[in-house]
């Protein structure tokens, strides 16, 4: 089952697709957000669903938006992979490294990419988002954090690695929360069809193999890290966090950065694929 929100930006409606049919959610809620999933939603909706009680819908053509509204928080983890701390030239971190993307920069898995002015080291990152389905606060262990998750999908952690590192004051948010540096989706995967630590990760730009990872080589896993998390903030339901990207990354020095007109294509196995274009912003 897969949770999507099609239509313009701004104003997508909620729509599952089960068995290869995508019926209308409308009737039984406005929208995928924190909301809807902290009220057992995902249930609800499967229940449904099983009960043929959904109008089927006509979704063809329908812009895809990012599969959860409004997210309160974005939240991050870095060097979650050896390899990509090797090529970062960091040592594998001994606790998560955690930091912050405005929620504002969160957009469809197809939208378009915009460069900031000036800009010419932005990257891409395909990382696992979880996606927030209950409150969570001091979780006692990592299996705790399994209840509290919703779903899992797919997130390009874009940077601009000039901001991120060289005028960064040590945080990393600078280069990491201009606007639509986080598309999202295509869709929401219910956790409990899913298993966090064996998916394959790949990302392309330009059609040239980048990065080709599996989740399973991450250093803190997923239920640790929310686990870890929610020893220092409240996880609310419609958060997300990304989960750390693999080695491959233009920051490596093996690729380029990516340039105006560039194509990046990012998947994850059983969750599925984003396409960008990269644009460069202009002003006035």
């Amino acid at each position: 089952m897969e949770l999507l929100r099609l239509g313009p930006a701004g104003e997508e409606r909620p729509f599952v697709r089960h068995a290869g049919i995508t019926y209308d959610l409308t009737a039984m809620t406005g929208d995928i957000d924190g909301a809807f999933l902290a009220a057992d939603g995902i249930r609800r909706v499967r229940a449904a669903v099983a009960m043929g009680e959904l109008p089927i819908a006509d979704a063809d053509g329908l812009r895809v938006g990012p599969p959860v509204a409004r997210p309160g928080a974005v939240i991050c983890i870095g060097m979650n992979y050896a390899a990509h701390a090797a090529e970062s030239g960091s040592l594998p971190p001994e606790h998560p490294v955690v930091f912050f993307k405005h929620p504002n920069t969160v957009v469809g898995p197809d939208d378009v990419v915009l460069m900031p002015p000036g800009a010419d080291r932005v990257d891409w990152e395909v990382e696992l988002a979880v996606v927030i389905g209950r409150r969570a606060r001091y979780l006692p262990s990592a299996e705790a954090a399994r209840d509290v998750i919703a779903g899992y999908t797919v997130s390009n952690d874009v940077s601009e690695r000039e901001l991120q590192i060289e005028v960064s004051g040590g945080q990393w948010s600078k280069g990491k929360c201009a606007e639509t540096f986080n598309p999202l989706g295509p869709a929401l995967v219910p956790a409990d069809e899913v298993d966090p630590q064996s998916l394959r990760l790949r990302s392309f730009v330009n059609g040239s193999p980048r990065q080709d990872s599996s989740t399973a080589d991450m250093i803190f896993s997923v239920h640790e890290l929310i686990r870890d998390l929610s020893q220092y903030m409240v996880l609310e339901p419609g958060d997300v966090v990304n989960t750390g990207t693999p080695q491959g990354v233009a920051l490596s020095g093996r690729f380029p950065y990516l340039v105006e007109g560039d194509e990046m294509r990012i998947e994850i196995e059983g969750l599925g694929v984003q396409t960008q274009q990269v644009e460069r912003v202009v002003l006035g």
